[in-house]
């Protein structure tokens, strides 16, 4: 490989917001204790990207920026090139995170008291932004079969006909359990959305991570033959990059009264540009970026296909999601008969630390999302941490 992905990244101490949650969790873990749970990455940034960051910082001029002709070329480049979406630079607003564009998404497209259509389990702030908004949550489950997780349509178009629903939140790739939704799933949705004027805020903060056999299909490109339909496409290269912390996304809304009214409630918010790095970042990811993000697919791939191997062959009554997209395993442990609390300490009693399923909602219960974005050394050590763990619950279960 062309780039660095096997050497462990010390983040102790730099204030890094998961290894300092389990810090904070379990003050005497071990040595080899390594957060599988937030979702960035134990990766160098792509030196491309540090590179630019260098030259602005060698500038010595680090003042107030608003995106250039260059910046809005370049992501508008990314979606025509990678996701096939002929998109105009006008429709970009740009965000601090995708999380707070939800938030302003939500007070651009509804009304207090509104209903907001989600699908658990999912990723656990659409919920919280939801109700912090005055909005209440309408909840649509995936239904999980013999194929793995499938949209519930006749539930989700029964929530559509309620007059009280006003948007859907979206979330393509699926976080947390790893379905890149098809076109026809994706088409079956917004001609739904479209008959009862629901709004899609489209989560697509993982759309440039699908493995390979799988293609992302942004929700965008069927907006064109939907004049009714409107929505709000939430983009960033912080999922993809490993650059959150630099807080950029780009949002493309088509219709220019709610493109309007989402730029007010960001300014109402207090957002009004991103800082000078953020651009610098994103538009040398953009411009530089897809050989890094090559390699860091097939290491993802290899990961995953690392513990789906494992789990398969020592514990068969496990399940493992198909990998589609993301860089998350979601791992099904309800065969322990384990209670979310108890899954949580026998797992940080072995160093473990996962983002337990309970918080994508219930359907989450006796689940783990396991972070796959690290050296492979990092999953090979983990595993029999992994075995002694699910051997307590078992012994434990057997004794009760």
């Amino acid at each position: 490989m062309t780039y660095d992905f096997t050497t462990v990244q010390n983040r102790r101490g730099q204030g890094s917001s998961k290894w300092q949650a389990m810090d904070e969790a379990a003050p005497h873990h071990g040595p080899e204790a390594v957060p599988f749970s937030v979702a960035d990455m134990e990766f160098a940034t792509a030196p491309e990207i540090v590179a630019a960051l260098h030259e602005l910082c060698d500038s010595t001029v680090l003042g107030y920026t608003v995106p250039t002709s260059n910046y809005l070329h370049t992501v508008c480049q990314w979606q025509r090139q990678r996701h096939s979406w002929d998109v105009d630079s006008s429709w970009i607003v740009t965000s601090p995170g995708v999380v707070p564009a939800l938030g302003y998404g939500i007070e651009a497209a509804t009304a207090p008291g509104d209903q907001v259509i989600i699908q658990p389990p999912v990723y656990y702030p659409f919920s919280e932004v939801i109700e912090q908004t005055g909005r209440k949550v309408a909840r649509n489950p995936l239904r999980l079969t013999q194929a793995g997780y499938q949209l519930d349509l006749e539930g989700f178009e029964a929530l559509c006909k309620d007059p009280a629903t006003t948007a859907f939140i979206l979330c393509n790739p699926h976080n947390p359990v790893g379905r890149v939704w098809s076109r026809e799933e994706l088409t079956s949705i917004a001609d739904i959305c479209a008959a009862h004027g629901v709004t899609v805020i489209a989560d697509e903060i993982h759309g440039d991570l699908i493995l390979d056999g799988y293609e992302h299909f942004c929700f965008g490109r069927l907006l064109k033959k939907r004049p009714a339909l409107k929505s709000i496409v939430c983009t960033a290269p912080s999922k993809t990059f490993n650059l959150a912390g630099l807080q950029c996304s780009n949002i493309f809304i088509p219709d220019q009264e709610l493109r309007e009214r989402f730029a007010a409630a960001a300014k109402n918010a207090g957002v009004w540009n991103l800082n000078c790095f953020a651009y610098r970042a994103c538009e040398a990811a953009y411009r530089q970026g897809s050989p890094w993000l090559r390699e860091l697919l097939q290491v993802i791939q290899r990961n995953y296909d690392l513990v789906k191997e494992h789990m398969t062959n020592s514990w068969p009554k496990s399940w493992v999601a198909p990998l589609e997209g993301t860089y998350l395993a979601w791992i099904d442990l309800r065969f322990t008969g384990a209670t979310a609390q108890e899954l949580e300490q026998a797992m940080q009693a072995h160093d473990l630390f996962f983002d337990e399923g309970a918080i994508f909602g219930l359907e989450g219960e006796g689940f783990e999302r396991w972070n796959l974005a690290c050296p492979t050394s990092l999953i090979l050590e983990a595993l029999p941490r992994l075995d002694v763990a699910l051997r307590d619950l078992c012994a434990c279960d057997a004794l009760s």
